[in-house]
């Protein structure tokens, strides 16, 4: 998948600006699929509709900047499904506190204790974001099938922190060893 395909899959769904493709791929549904810049979504897009892809219009605003929205032609969304049926590759997973807990034994017990519970508290409010999404907006089957993949993975997620966040913070070093060690 690339940030064309993502544009298209958002417009499939609907009009939208750049601005509001970049926040549905940062905090919106799009945000599970691949990640996407301003840097990268424009470029796309002009792209896209020099395909003719896509079109857009520009809408006048009170008191603000004029803003362009896109809108998927027949040939886009025919687009669309051709890169759909490509081979998808792998899935790409990313967790900068993997990392922080690679090395959890380096560092203070207090500040692995404080991340740890930082990140059961994301995976709470990721599992509590989708719960909302479900009740916010009328899904089709497949989108309901996506939401429950989220949802068991950040309930699988939340699960083995609650069981084994202490042995991550046992990895740690408690301070008062390290002062002793001075």
């Amino acid at each position: 998948m690339n940030v064309r395909t993502l544009c298209l899959s958002v417009l499939y769904e609907g009009e939208s600006t750049g601005y509001e493709i970049r926040r549905q791929c940062v905090e919106g549904e799009c945000s599970y699929f691949i990640e996407a810049s301003f840097g990268s979504i424009y470029p796309a897009l002009a792209k896209l509709e020099e395909d003719k892809l896509v079109t857009s219009r520009t809408e006048q605003q009170d008191g603000k900047p004029a803003k362009k929205i896109y809108s998927i032609t027949e040939a886009g969304r025919e687009e669309f499904a051709q890169q759909l049926a490509q081979p998808l590759g792998n899935d790409m997973f990313r967790s900068p506190f993997l990392l922080f807990a690679r090395f959890a034994h380096i560092l203070p017990r207090e500040l692995v204790e404080a991340r740890a519970n930082e990140f059961l508290q994301e995976r709470v409010d990721k599992l509590k974001h989708l719960e909302e999404a479900t009740a916010k907006r009328s899904c089709n089957a497949a989108d309901d099938w996506v939401i429950n993949y989220g949802r068991a993975i950040m309930a699988l997620a939340e699960q083995h922190m609650r069981t084994h966040m202490h042995e991550l913070i046992t990895l740690a070093r408690a301070e008062a060893a390290k002062d002793a060690a001075e």
